[in-house]
Formats: structure tokens, C-alpha cells, sequence
């Protein structure tokens, strides 16, 4: 941290009555808390928070907004501990620079990695304004509180922030505050509607799109229909040729046209009538993919090995075997990506919609060999995100052709270009046996797995041993208590680009995993949650080589509770209105923490079409922020996985992406959502993450109430009315 215990003394002395507290709190972790003053200038470039002398309170955010309610949860960090009004907190975002290195929005971290930071600082504000109220009162500190934006003595006084910003300015500031026992909290745990809500549903929210800059010009690009095609000829007089064009510009991704508007842009593009030589990946298909992954099942190395699996296979009274099959699935932001840049000699600036800032910023620096001090980038609301803006090709390629335009341009994708140029969910291949002794009880295991390698995280490595022994989530912490336990997983060089989704790569593991341990119970005439059950350990962790299951107590509370609100054990008619009525159940450990449980309740009519009426989950996601957050966390979750479950799916021919919109790529649609009840699991531990762990329970609850409802056994996503009618004959 650049600022100075002595810079903070002379800035309160310059400061004065109309400074402003402002306190930093540098990204070291390393929780280190200094406070600066600045005039009542509303822009300051580092600082966390801002008390300005009209009492208001600004939170600089450093995560990135795309509907997870971010802007909305960590002020009500600040809030809780500062003691603040909550209708006068806001939030302005941070830039990405030497003061905020680390701004990367994932793994659905934003509440989990500022839980204590934001607090820290709150509570040092809270002790320096403390303090200069005691003083000005000459009492104890220790009698006196903060509440609503004022400071309170038990005695009766009390004083606005706003009368103590320049005092509390020159008060030491607290290495270590104390933080507020939990049972004192009035904001964290309540339910917070989100603050930015009305403009998002007035539309005057500023997405990246929405961004407008003066002389900013729009571009769309031709794009190779195959991956790795390169440009041969193309037509650039006829695109020059419409009124608007402005440029037409060869780079790396394609053929730019530069236009005044995006329509004049697209249809310019259009115009290029760019041939293509189609690269070395013209005859892959979706078929020679499911064969890449089938052929490298047996080169499938050990991630997990507990017992001598394929003995006690061999030993068992009966042997069930399985293969699922999850498809390549698309991220379908309803915003496509767009970037604008406007390239300077020496500089550049940037308004995009972005997960990974810091690392954009870098890369541009790197690319235009300037400082990196020099890159301004402004991150803008994300339209969706699902981890496909991890990812910043389209930054880089917006940068890139900026440099080659006179003034701002913004580079905008159709809905086409992003179907068919996104960092796809890789395909997976899955083949589970296990064997059951003479009283219906698992003692073997072998699960497996073969998957595309994440090719957005780095390039494949075929002779790395870690690389090849890598963890395939949801078969290799497999949270059940069998005696012979064997997970082999094999990475296959991916196709195509492949990257982040919202849950990674959980969804296709416990989609097998719990719908085979359906399948087992099945066989052994068990009910589907007593088998879970009593399969699970209890008490302690389970330890794995690289890694520990959380308590087994908490998927066993999750199970019991989503089952008893859905009224498992009571009566279910499974015949009503014309068609088949079932319910399934599934549950998940996410990363090693966050624990859900879900009941689905579907009916299947005589032409196998499928509707989802009633989605019960149960959640302990260690202590809820904002319950109301929490539980659009989990209904989204929920949609998310369902659009997957029975609706979504990338395919490709002739190395091409089928699917060009959502049209031929649904997403569930309002008149098709389940009624979702979530049912948090009260606890006091830290948060431990709520936005990616609905998703993956919810493929195999809806397969196995597909089961249940028609005796159908769903092993490949997405779930087909025609597959179900014929299995039905």
C-alpha cells in the first residue's frame, strides 16, 4: 500500500471540515486497513469506501455485476459492520489497476472472498467515527455505538456521520477492529431487495452494450464457420460500397467491417461474401466426437482407488453397469459479446462487460506494448455471464481492431457469431459398474470418465501425469460410503473452444452419479432416499488424496429436509390428467462445501412430452447474506440446469455449430418454470458460496422423476419427448 501512515495526518490536516473518510483496503489479503482523506471530489481511484460529509456511504465493488446481485450483498457487508443507513450506502465499481489486482468474478466467490475484508473495513470505520464522538463528548468509547448513519451513547446522545467524517478522519486507524458477533447483525440475514433492480427493469441500466461514447462507431466481423478456417477471398469494394461503411480491416478472428451503426456494420459484413478454406476440422461432427471420448475411456488413468474395486466386482452377488452421455452445451448470454476500445498513441480505454478484468487489462498492455497503468478499462453490467466472459477474446479482438481505426469503436457480435464462437461446456462420457451384495448393499464402485479438456485454462498437455490424474468433479468425491471405490478419468484434447459454465464441470458427474445410485436402489428394491442414507458416512470428513468431503451430516441434513417439504414419504398419485406422475430426488456436495438437495416432481404425457412442476431445495450454504438473493441464486440455478436438462444442447456437422439462436438452442421459458421452494439451512458458519451449487442436483432429480413417472431411464441429456415416447412404445 503506496499511502503513508504520515500522508494520512498531512491529507486530514488539508482536508479539513470538508474532507471525506475515505478508507482503503488493499487486495493482500493480508486484511491491512489505512485511511487517506481526499477533498469532496466524487471520484477517488482506490479507495473501498467513501463517508462523504453528507453522510452517504459509496462502496467501491470490485466484483462484476451479471445478475448474481453482487452490488447489492457486499455493501450490506460494509453496512452491517459500519453501521450504516442502508438507504444511503452505494456502490460505484472499481477499474482493474495496481490497487485492485485481483478482480475476477467466479467460483461464486464474490460474498465468500469479501466476507471478512469488507467487514474489516467496515468495522474500522465504524471504530474511527466511535472515537471521535467519545472524544467530542468525552465519554468511553466503549459506550457508545453506531446505528442507522449516527453514532450513539448509551446516555442518550447522538451525532450523524456526517458531523464526525473530518475528526474520524485524524483518529489511528484500528490494525485489527473488532468484528460484530453475528447475533447483533440487523442487515446480514435480512432480505435486501437488489438495489440496482429498478433501473435493470426500467431498462436504464447501462449494460456494455448500452455503452455510448462520443464518435463511436460500431464493427461486426465475418467469422470462420469451422474452427481454425482461414479467409481466402472476400468482397471488401462491396461492403465499402454501402453508405456508412467506413473500413473494412483483415485481423486475426476475421474480417472487420467498420460502419456508423450495427446494422450498417452486419450488412456490410454480409456484403464481404468471404470464402473460406475451412481448416483441418471440416469433417468433425458430433458423432466423431462421442467416438474420441469412447476410445479414450480405456486409457482412463486412477483419481481415486480405495479397496481393490475390480475384485470386489468380481466377488458381488450382482453387477449393474451404466453409460451416460452429457452433451457440448452453449453459455446463450442474452447480451452478446461486445467490447468497445478507443486506442491513443501511449493509451487506451475500454467499456466492456467482463468477469476477468485484471486479466483483460494485462493482456491489452501486453498487445499494445504501453504501461499497464495506461489501460483503462470500465466494467460494465453483464447481460449473463455463466463464465463465458471469463474469457476475453472479444476484448482483445475489439482492441486489436481499434488500433487500426481512427477513434472509438465498439465490436458487437451477432447472435449467431456467439453461438457459434463460444467457449463451449466440453462433452462428457461416463461409465459407472458397481456390484451389490445378497442384501442389495454397494461394495463396488468403478466410475469412468472421459471429458474434453478445458482448453480457456491453458493448452492440453497429453504427457502431463497431473494433467491425466485431474479431479473429474462429481465422480472422483463421490460422497458415498463404499468399500471398494475406483474413479479413472481420462482429458481428450478438445475440438473446439472450451471453457468455464456455470458450475464447470460438476453437471455431468452428478447427473451419472446420482442417477446410477437411483438406478442401484432400484435394484435393490430401496427407496431412493433411504439407499442415499444409509450410504452416507456420519459424523466426520471424509479425506480423499487431494482432497476432504465436508461433514457428511450436512448432505444428510440437505436430503432429509428437501424430502420432507416435498412430502417424500407421503402418498403420490402417479396417474392424474391424462399422463404419468413421478418424483425423483438427487443431492451434491459442491466444492468440498456447499451442500444441496433437491426433490423434482415431473408428469410425462402419451407423446413423451415432459414438464417439471415442482422443484423442492434444500441448501446450507453456511450463513445467508441475503436470503432473498439466495433464493434467486437458487431458482436461476435451478432454470439453468433444467434449460440443460431438457432443452439444450451444441451439436456440430461437417465441423460446423448447428445451433445459431434460440431457436434451435431453447432455454426454459416462463410458461415452463417449475415452481422452486428453497429451504435454507440456518447456520453461522462463513458463507460458502450459493451461485453455481443448485445447478448440478437438478439433471439427475428430474431423470430420476422421469423414472418414476414411466419406468424410462434417462443416461444422455438433453431429455427428448420422442426418446420418451419410444421407450415407452
Amino acid at each position: 500500500m503506496s499511502t503513508t501512515r504520515r500522508d494520512f495526518l498531512r491529507r486530514s490536516a488539508l482536508g479539513g471540515a470538508a474532507a471525506a473518510l475515505v478508507l482503503q483496503f488493499p487486495w493482500t489479503g493480508e486484511g491491512e486497513i489505512v485511511a487517506t482523506t481526499a477533498a469532496e471530489a466524487p471520484f477517488h481511484p482506490n479507495p473501498w469506501i467513501e463517508i462523504a460529509p453528507s453522510g452517504s456511504v459509496v462502496l467501491v465493488a470490485t466484483n462484476s455485476e451479471m445478475g448474481q446481485g453482487a452490488r447489492t450483498s457486499l455493501p450490506m457487508l460494509l453496512a452491517e459492520e459500519l453501521g450504516a443507513d442502508w438507504a444511503n450506502v452505494a456502490v460505484r465499481h472499481a477499474m482493474p489497476g495496481k490497487d485492485f489486482p485481483d478482480m475476477r468474478t467466479s467460483g461464486s466467490s464474490s460474498v465468500v472472498d469479501n466476507w471478512i475484508p469488507l467487514r474489516k473495513v467496515g468495522a474500522a470505520a465504524r471504530e474511527m467515527l466511535i472515537a471521535a464522538a467519545a472524544e467530542r463528548w468525552r465519554v468511553p468509547a466503549a459506550e457508545c455505538r453506531t446505528e442507522k448513519g449516527r453514532v450513539l451513547h448509551s446516555g442518550g446522545k447522538s451525532l450523524p456521520f456526517s458531523e464526525l467524517v473530518a475528526a474520524a478522519s485524524k483518529v489511528p486507524v484500528p490494525k485489527d477492529p473488532p468484528l460484530k458477533d453475528g447475533k447483533a447483525y440487523t442487515i446480514v440475514g435480512s432480505r435486501v431487495r437488489r438495489v440496482d433492480g429498478p433501473k435493470i427493469v426500467a431498462g436504464s441500466a447501462v449494460y456494455g452494450l448500452d455503452v455510448r461514447i462520443p464518435g463511436l462507431r460500431k464493427a461486426a466481423v465475418a467469422r470462420p464457420p469451422v474452427f481454425g478456417a482461414k479467409p481466402v477471398r472476400w468482397n471488401a469494394a462491396a461492403a465499402r460500397a454501402i453508405a456508412g461503411v467506413t473500413d473494412v480491416v483483415e485481423i486475426p478472428t476475421g474480417i472487420a467491417v467498420v460502419a456508423s451503426d450495427t446494422w450498417t456494420a452486419l450488412s456490410g459484413r454480409d456484403a464481404l461474401a468471404v470464402e473460406w478454406d475451412e481448416g483441418p476440422h471440416r469433417a468433425d461432427s458430433t458423432a466423431s466426437h462421442w467416438r474420441a471420448l469412447e476410445e479414450a475411456i480405456p486409457r482412463a488413468k486412477p483419481s481415486r482407488n480405495e479397496g481393490d474395486a475390480p475384485a470386489a466386482l468380481a466377488r458381488a452377488a450382482r453387477r449393474i453397469s451404466a453409460e451416460y452421455r452429457y452433451p457440448f452445451q452453449g453459455h446463450a448470454t442474452l447480451e452478446p459479446m461486445n467490447c468497445a476500445a478507443h486506442v491513443t498513441p501511449g493509451a487506451c480505454e475500454i467499456w466492456v462487460g467482463t468477469q476477468a478484468p485484471n486479466e483483460a487489462q494485462k493482456d491489452v498492455a501486453k498487445l499494445l506494448g504501453i504501461p499497464l497503468e495506461n489501460v483503462r478499462l470500465h466494467v460494465e453490467l453483464l447481460g449473463g455471464g455463466f463464465g463465458r466472459r471469463l474469457g476475453y477474446d472479444y476484448v482483445i479482438e475489439a482492441v486489436g481492431l481499434a488500433r487500426r481505426v481512427a477513434g472509438p469503436v465498439q465490436v458487437v457480435w451477432d447472435r449467431a457469431d456467439d453461438f457459434r464462437g463460444d467457449f463451449y461446456q466440453p462433452a462428457a462420457l461416463h461409465r459407472i459398474e458397481a456390484g451389490l451384495d445378497a442384501a442389495g448393499r454397494p461394495v463396488a464402485w468403478v466410475h469412468r470418465v472421459s471429458t474434453f479438456h478445458l482448453s480457456m485454462f491453458g493448452p492440453f498437455r497429453p504427457d502431463d501425469p497431473v494433467h491425466w490424474e485431474g479431479n473429474p468433479d462429481g465422480a472422483v468425491d463421490n460422497p458415498y460410503a463404499v468399500p471398494d471405490l475406483r474413479v479413472e478419468y481420462a482429458p481428450v484434447e478438445a475440438p473446439v473452444n472450451t471453457g468455464a459454465w456455470r458450475s464447470v464441470d460438476y453437471p455431468s458427474g452428478v447427473f451419472a452419479r446420482e442417477s446410477f445410485i437411483d438406478e442401484l436402489a432400484r435394484a435393490a428394491s430401496r427407496d431412493p432416499l433411504a439407499f442415499r442414507l444409509d450410504l452416507i458416512p456420519s459424523p466426520g470428513t471424509v479425506k480423499l488424496r487431494t482432497i476432504s468431503l465436508d461433514n457428511g451430516d450436512r448432505l444428510r441434513r440437505v436430503l432429509s429436509l428437501a424430502a420432507g417439504k416435498a412430502g417424500w414419504l407421503e402418498r403420490f398419485e402417479r396417474a392424474r390428467d391424462g399422463r404419468r406422475w413421478g418424483r425423483g430426488i438427487a443431492c451434491n456436495i459442491y466444492h468440498r462445501q456447499t451442500t444441496v438437495a433437491q426433490v423434482a416432481e415431473v408428469s410425462v404425457g402419451e407423446k413423451g412430452d415432459l414438464r417439471v412442476h415442482r422443484v423442492v431445495c434444500a441448501i446450507d450454504c453456511g450463513r445467508a447474506v441475503n436470503p432473498l438473493g439466495l433464493e434467486g441464486q437458487v431458482e436461476s440455478g435451478i432454470l439453468w440446469g433444467l434449460s440443460a436438462t431438457t432443452h439444450g444442447r451444441i451439436t456440430f456437422a461437417k465441423g460446423r455449430v448447428e445451433q445459431a439462436g434460440y431457436d434451435d438452442f431453447p432455454v426454459v421459458r416462463m410458461g415452463e418454470a417449475p415452481v422452486v421452494e428453497t429451504h435454507i439451512v440456518p447456520s453461522d458458519v462463513r458463507p460458502l458460496g450459493a451461485g453455481e451449487q443448485p445447478v448440478p442436483p437438478i439433471y439427475a432429480a428430474v431423470a430420476n422423476a422421469v423414472f418414476d413417472a414411466t419406468g424410462v431411464r434417462v443416461r444422455e441429456l438433453p431429455i427428448r419427448a420422442e426418446d420418451l415416447k419410444a421407450a415407452r412404445g
